[in-house]
């Protein structure tokens, strides 16, 4: 079986709120708590500025990277913050590797200088995998919103895209 990473097209919908809706359920990645339909997700698809991959193997989605803009602002224009999510039975198969550096590729391609997230700090598997792809922590926002109820902290990665290192 070959995983395969590729631009996500509007058929992957499905495929891709499976592996969000865990994500959302687990709580360990967003602040979001609403579970998603492909309707709700529809608008990621079709524009190039905002790269979307998927990780497949035989048809199944087992993970996905979306961009969204960083601000409004027209300054602004050529940064990307990104989202990672793998399906809970493909973790640990460097499937999330493959996955940010694709879209690495994909933002910079579409004329972006910088790719930019918020993670929490317990999500260490993230954390260090951003590390390793050169990506450098920012700093940590205290208190940034709530989840649940409970204040959380996040902690701020970004990456210059014209440069291997980050920097």
């Amino acid at each position: 079986m070959t995983i395969t990473v590729r631009a996500a097209v509007l058929d992957d919908a499905p495929g891709i709120c499976i592996v969000y809706n865990q994500g959302i359920k687990d709580r360990v990645a967003t602040f979001e708590t609403d579970p998603r339909s492909p309707d709700d997700i529809a608008h990621w698809f079709g524009d190039d500025a905002f790269p979307v991959v998927v990780a497949e193997e035989d048809g199944l989605i087992l993970g996905f990277a979306s961009t969204s803009a960083y601000g409004t602002r027209k300054c602004y224009a050529g940064i990307r913050e990104f989202s990672i999510y793998v399906h809970r039975q493909a973790k640990r198969r460097g499937i999330a590797r493959r996955l940010l550096l694709a879209l690495c590729d994909a933002v910079a391609k579409a004329g972006c200088w910088k790719i930019t997230s918020r993670i929490f700090p317990e999500n260490t598997a993230s954390l260090e995998l951003c590390k390793s792809l050169g990506f450098r922590v920012v700093g940590t926002h205290m208190r940034h919103a709530k989840l649940d109820g409970e204040w959380r902290d996040v902690v701020t990665v970004e990456r210059l895209l014209d440069q291997a290192d980050g920097r």
